[in-house]
């Protein structure tokens, strides 16, 4: 007797679960970001860059953004990659660190460079551990 076992099944429910938990993560770390602007701002951090304000919502529209990116980077190595929550972890801190470089180099204040990297780090530690657990390791 032959047994045939259908993985589809399987995959389509992991991914699934990477997917839900990606957007999640992403509305919390876009709502963290924004918070983390907001307070900032209140606490006398200015949100201009060279001249001109970054609106608060920006923050959590740029969060969503490239966090919606990461979990398609996430779902990629999860089909393709041998070990897809390290090359996924590997990957996510490299290209949080490569995202300060531009509030590094940025035309504004050192308090308002140091609150853009804030955000950057916030969402990172939002979205990479909780994206990270949905994978193989």
């Amino acid at each position: 007797m032959t047994t045939t076992v259908n993985t589809t099944r399987a995959t389509t429910s992991t991914l699934g679960a990477l997917i839900r938990t990606g957007v999640t993560a992403t509305v919390a770390a876009s709502a963290a970001t924004m918070a983390v602007a907001a307070a900032g701002h209140a606490a006398g951090v200015s949100l201009d860059m060279g001249g001109a304000p970054i609106p608060v919502v920006g923050f959590g529209v740029l969060t969503a953004a490239f966090s919606l990116i990461g979990v398609v980077i996430a779902a990629l190595l999860s089909r393709f990659a041998r070990s897809p929550r390290r090359m996924f972890v590997r990957t996510t801190v490299v290209l949080t660190v490569l995202s300060l470089v531009p509030d590094v180099i940025a035309d504004a204040g050192t308090a308002t460079k140091a609150l853009l990297m804030l955000t950057h780090l916030v969402a990172a530690a939002i979205v990479i551990p909780a994206v990270a657990r949905r994978l193989a390791a």
